[in-house]
């Protein structure tokens, strides 16, 4: 959808999302008399389903932004529209893009690229072979069908071949790239983050345009959200959970870790449960706390000193 900014107009069009669609688009910015510099194309992500037309928008001059969904939502409440369909949504979307203006959009390093590619297709086959043993488990705890547990049995191994050829792939191409081991390295020094967490947090954080700290959190949806107004309204804060969902979990898992065997994170925690502080919030706090250590080392190039006093 076009939205003229100074009249109001607007113009919609439905493009099918495949290799030709930049074509489509620019014909149509053309018949509507727009030439590609003047526009700014304001998209949700979706999956990796975004990312070929962001190449092909930035690949034809125009700018574009990536925009996070639950803003975008939040946005469209405070203009009071609680109606959503495509319509809709990318009339606000366009809203959104000229009175947010959002940061223009920046392909990463391709060696960023395939790292993110591969590590989702890491966490893609450890999904499936997590149900495939949750499939044998209940196989063998029933009467068992010989026919199905060979075929849970061979499909499992192959998964797990697949996971660990997968996994050497990953190392490999960290090893391959300077920049990678070095990015590694430093995320790797922080106790309880590894390559799981490390990887997706360098992916992160070379991806995106980051000032501080806080808008990593932020953007991950690790920042705690008040629900207080006078003295009448006083609910318990949560996590916005703003940013992706799976990133968030392995935040969670490795907070688990880090409660106990990182000294900064562990004091953190320690400190707001004896203050009475819910132990759910202070896990999120702890969450909270990882991404700035994250942050912080490959901002600094310094790597992580748990002796090193530090506000929290």
């Amino acid at each position: 959808m076009i939205v003229d900014t100074e009249t109001g107009k607007r113009k919609s069009k439905v493009i099918a999302n495949d290799a030709s669609a930049i074509n489509t688009f620019l014909a149509w910015l053309d018949k509507q008399g727009r030439a590609p510099e003047e526009v700014k194309v304001v998209l949700e992500p979706t999956g990796v389903y975004h990312e070929r037309f962001c190449y092909q928008l930035y690949e034809a001059g125009i700018r574009v932004s990536v925009v996070n969904a639950y803003r975008v939502r939040e946005f469209a409440r405070g203009l009071g529209i609680l109606t959503k369909n495509d319509t809709v949504d990318a009339y606000v979307l366009a809203r959104f893009g000229h009175l947010g203006d959002p940061a223009c959009w920046q392909p990463p390093a391709e060696e960023v690229r395939v790292l993110n590619a591969l590590l989702q297709r890491r966490d893609g086959l450890a999904q499936d072979v997590l149900k495939e043993r949750n499939r044998l488990e209940a196989q063998q705890s029933s009467l068992e069908v010989r026919p199905v547990l060979s075929s849970i049995t061979q499909m499992l191994h192959s998964l797990e071949q697949e996971l660990a050829m997968i996994e050497k792939l990953i190392s490999e191409h960290i090893d391959r790239h300077p920049g990678l081991k070095e990015d590694m390295s430093l995320l790797s020094s922080i106790k309880s983050v590894g390559p799981q967490v490390g990887g997706h947090m360098l992916t992160i954080l070379r991806t995106h345009d980051f000032a501080n700290a806080g808008q990593v959190a932020a953007y991950l949806g690790v920042v705690p959200i008040e629900r207080r107004s006078g003295t009448s309204v006083r609910g318990a804060s949560r996590l916005s959970k703003a940013g992706p969902p799976e990133i968030r979990a392995k935040l969670y898992m490795a907070a688990l870790t880090a409660i106990r065997f990182n000294p900064h994170v562990k004091a953190l925690y320690e400190r707001l449960v004896s203050k009475g502080k819910a132990k759910m919030l202070a896990l999120g706090a702890a969450m909270r706390k990882l991404v700035h250590l994250c942050y912080g080392v490959l901002h600094t190039r310094q790597r992580y000193d748990e002796n090193y006093a530090s506000g929290s």
